[in-house]
């Protein structure tokens, strides 16, 4: 690992002395390269920096504990040395974290989709609660949201939504919230006061700006209708949301937001790309696909990644055990502790398979 790091810390170097002096790179292209292969690299080498400068300190202690005789400072250069070996065991595994292979999608923003699952017009409206709490959570960071299509039930619930989340990092917050979502709770129309268990599934996709992707026109239906939300709300006269189709693969795209319809369909075309890049990944990687469909499932009550149990106010991430009595303000969209842990096991089970 010290042979690494020395040749990625060289390499910090050799950028350091490039990027101050722009006038002999080629073009803008390369300066940008290099600006960010420094930002990326810029912690590893702080990392290197500070173990150098303990392990120095260790070593030096080391040798002078060989020659002291005084009791008193042998007792203080023996509490530096240990103090120095816990700063080196969390120094290690620092780094070993940012030498973990870099997700090449955690900088991209994403397409979110939500489904109202088991449990009838209760999982529609958890599904509304979902949406709220990743709007909320967006609103929190700063985030833009760009609502694409939206399947509202008379009550106000979900049975589907599909939005874009933009900003810094997004994908690498929200990846972790693909799975079945469970719900506890005694719904509103319920006079007996039992408690139903409902659910709803949750889809996070890297938005894909520029997918390489050749799309034959005879194999995507276009159909055009009118956009239109519950009650009437948000009525088009004019027939601008288009869905699209993919025949060989079944996916669906639906785009409704913009009031143009060559708008709506130049976003909707964006999508499908973005979702057959996923698609075409998992038929490449068996692995990613089993992984994939493990995280989304079926929608069945049985399956789940989380509950939310309104009568306990709590809500227990079941992949990480994670148990909080605050779901009004995760519901609220205060996720980043509950995200953080996701992050920390998702470092260690990789860190586990490099050991």
């Amino acid at each position: 690992m010290i042979n690494k790091l020395k040749k990625i810390n060289d390499r910090f170097l050799e950028i350091s002395d490039l990027i101050v002096k722009p006038e002999i790179i080629s073009d803008n292209k390369t300066y940008t390269k290099l600006v960010k292969e420094y930002s990326n690299l810029q912690p590893i080498h702080e990392k290197y920096t500070k173990y150098v400068e303990v392990n120095t300190d260790y070593n030096d202690s080391i040798e002078l504990l060989k020659e002291e005789k005084d009791p008193d400072m042998r007792s203080m250069i023996n509490e530096n040395i240990e103090e120095c070996k816990q700063k080196l065991y969390s120094l290690d595994d620092e780094i070993k974290i940012l030498l973990l292979p870099k997700d090449d999608n955690d900088e991209k923003n994403i397409i979110m989709e939500i489904r109202g699952g088991a449990g009838g017009d209760e999982a529609s409206l958890f599904g509304a609660v979902l949406m709220r709490m990743y709007f909320r959570y967006a609103e929190r960071h700063n985030w833009k949201v760009e609502l694409l299509y939206l399947n509202e039930t008379e009550l106000g619930g979900v049975k589907e939504a599909n939005f874009v989340i933009k900003g810094k990092g997004v994908y690498s917050k929200l990846k972790y919230e693909s799975g079945v979502h469970r719900v506890q709770r005694v719904p509103e129309t319920e006079g007996s006061g039992r408690i139903h268990t409902s659910t709803a599934t949750v889809a996070v996709l890297p938005e894909h700006e520029e997918v390489d992707i050749e799309l034959d026109e005879k194999e995507i239906r276009v159909d055009v209708y009118r956009s239109s939300g519950a009650g009437g709300q948000h009525v088009n006269k004019t027939e601008s949301a288009i869905r699209l189709t993919h025949l060989p693969s079944g996916i669906v795209v639906e785009c409704q937001d913009e009031r143009s319809q060559l708008k709506n369909k130049e976003r909707a075309f964006s999508i499908l790309k973005s979702k057959l890049y996923d698609f075409y990944q998992m038929q490449k990687d068996e692995e990613y696909a089993k992984n994939r469909r493990n995280q989304v499932g079926s929608g069945d009550r049985s399956e789940r990644i989380r509950t939310y149990n309104y009568p306990q106010g709590r809500l227990t991430d079941h992949r990480i055990n994670y148990t909080v009595y605050n779901l009004l303000g995760l519901l609220d969209g205060d996720l980043d502790d509950l995200i953080d842990n996701l992050k920390i096991a998702d470092q260690k089970a990789k860190l586990e398979n490099v050991q």
